[in-house]
């Protein structure tokens, strides 16, 4: 569920990504500029865009999952070139999500691969 997630965020098809989200899915961020907690499935799709307004190119590649129960971690790679700039910049983040009841309830977001381990549960 969690892997279907990634390929249409990167096109910016937002019914895909919801597909199997709950209605009052909320995503927390914790760096940047708009570092904080939405919820609800337009509060979120605005806080993406405005994260990547800035940005002329921007993908996001997932290279590992773990499962904990009803958390799903994902080590992902995301690629990305400013306005203006030549050159793209990479980095790689930890995505902690919840799925209950066999819906998508919340991702949260870490700069720090494990920590989002340590915040299911696990240890890498």
């Amino acid at each position: 569920m969690v892997r279907s997630v990634y390929e249409p965020l990167n096109r910016g098809d937002w019914e895909a990504v919801f597909r199997d989200a709950h209605p009052e899915f909320e995503i927390t961020t914790q760096r940047g500029p708009t570092a904080g907690t939405y919820r609800g499935q337009e509060a979120v799709k605005r806080q993406v865009q405005d994260l990547l307004g800035p940005f002329d190119v921007w993908t996001i590649e997932p290279e590992e999952f773990f499962e904990a129960g009803d958390h799903v971690v994902a080590f992902v790679k995301v690629r990305s070139r400013p306005t203006g700039a030549s050159t793209d910049m990479e980095v790689r983040n930890g995505h902690l999500w919840t799925i209950r009841d066999g819906t998508i309830r919340s991702l949260k977001t870490f700069a720090v691969r494990e920590e989002a381990l340590e915040a299911a549960g696990l240890r890498e």
